[in-house]
């Protein structure tokens, strides 16, 4: 039996000396990576000794297996080094053999930028800027009193129905009633006109949300709502704010009417159309109609006189203070500008980098 267990003993300690030295003269990697699997391997040298302690005592195994294991672990250490060793050499030598140009231009890495949304609600945001507007912005969850009642719009309003609002599953507050997903950026109009510090000049840019998706629509998307309220604001002030926003937005060759309407929140209120820009105000593309506008023109949203209501809502006296209001797409604008002809709003959110890396 002691000399079963000499003899294990030995093999242990001569397959550690041949490791050390074979490890040594390895050249390459490769040559490291065949002793790896030599010596440590499931079909290696040391697993084939240790099946001889199934021979050796009870008694006796512990002190061979943890020689074994000192051997494996001594091992992969030199392995590990020498694949170190081995690795930076075989760099060392490749780069020796290289020449480096350093005025060879590089290699420019890929570069991104800003969706297009925001491209369009930036260039919006300093289009206003310039006559004196400042941009608000308001919560995306919104309360049902600044969305509609302080807005002028009665409780049994189409807008208020559950097929046109996202209605949120939240507890009413018996000041602003429900909790809803903001349904246009006017609710920040009721907000701001709260705040009485007047003029007020401001634009409100924000998410809002309805239940409707085609070629115009998404149940997501952005608007811009205007609001200048001072003491004999008209009818000719929102004309100039409307032409002056047309004409740096759109350019000087686009065509804009605007017709009488009816909003809740506007007397009298009116809706802003531009000329197509995807068949050029035509409604034709070809011999068959425009799917976009159908008829030359695109409607881009309302305007008008603030209603008396909206200022008595909101604690203005409105016989002294008037104000205009207006409320548009930030997508559907962008739709509209010169050059774009895109004839289908959903393609802005598709994700497809073949799309919006033009912009």
């Amino acid at each position: 039996m002691i000399h079963v267990i000499m003899t294990l003993a030995d093999q242990i300690q001569t397959l550690a000396i041949s490791a050390d030295q074979a490890i040594k003269q390895a050249k390459t990697l490769v040559d490291i990576e065949a002793l790896e699997i030599r010596f440590l391997g499931r079909k290696g040298e040391l697993t084939t000794i240790l099946k001889g302690l199934a021979t050796v005592s009870v008694e006796d195994r512990p002190k061979l297996g943890a020689m074994a294991n000192e051997v494996k672990i001594l091992t992969e250490k030199k392995i590990h080094a020498a694949k170190e060793r081995l690795g930076r050499e075989n760099i060392e030598q490749t780069l020796a053999g290289q020449t480096e140009d350093v005025t060879e231009p590089g290699i420019r890495p890929p570069e991104g930028h800003l969706h297009l949304v925001t491209q369009a609600i930036e260039e919006i945001t300093q289009i206003f800027e310039r006559v004196g507007f400042t941009r608000t912005r308001y919560p995306e969850v919104e309360w049902d009193w600044y969305a509609f009642e302080a807005l002028n719009m009665p409780k049994d309003h189409p807008a208020r129905d559950e097929w046109e609002t996202f209605f949120m599953d939240a507890p009413e507050s018996k000041k602003f009633g429900k909790m809803i997903l903001t349904p246009h950026a006017t609710s920040g109009t009721a907000r701001i006109l709260a705040e009485k510090k007047f003029p007020i000049r401001a634009i409100n840019i924000a998410k809002t949300y309805r239940r409707q998706m085609d070629i115009t629509h998404t149940p997501m998307f952005h608007q811009f709502d205007g609001v200048y309220v001072d003491k004999g604001v008209g009818i000719t002030h929102l004309l100039g704010i409307l032409d002056y926003f047309v004409k740096q937005f759109f350019g000087p060759t686009r065509q804009v009417r605007i017709r009488p309407f009816h909003f809740r929140f506007t007397e009298p209120s009116f809706e802003m159309d531009v000329s197509c820009g995807v068949c050029g105000g035509t409604g034709m593309i070809g011999k068959e109609k425009c799917r976009t506008c159908k008829r030359g023109w695109l409607e881009l949203g309302g305007c008008g006189l603030l209603h008396p209501n909206v200022l008595k809502a909101a604690g203005v006296d409105s016989s002294v203070y008037s104000g205009v209001a207006f409320g548009w797409g930030v997508e559907r604008n962008y739709m509209m500008k010169e050059g774009m002809k895109l004839d289908d709003l959903r393609m802005m959110y598709k994700n497809d980098l073949r799309f919006l890396q033009q912009f």
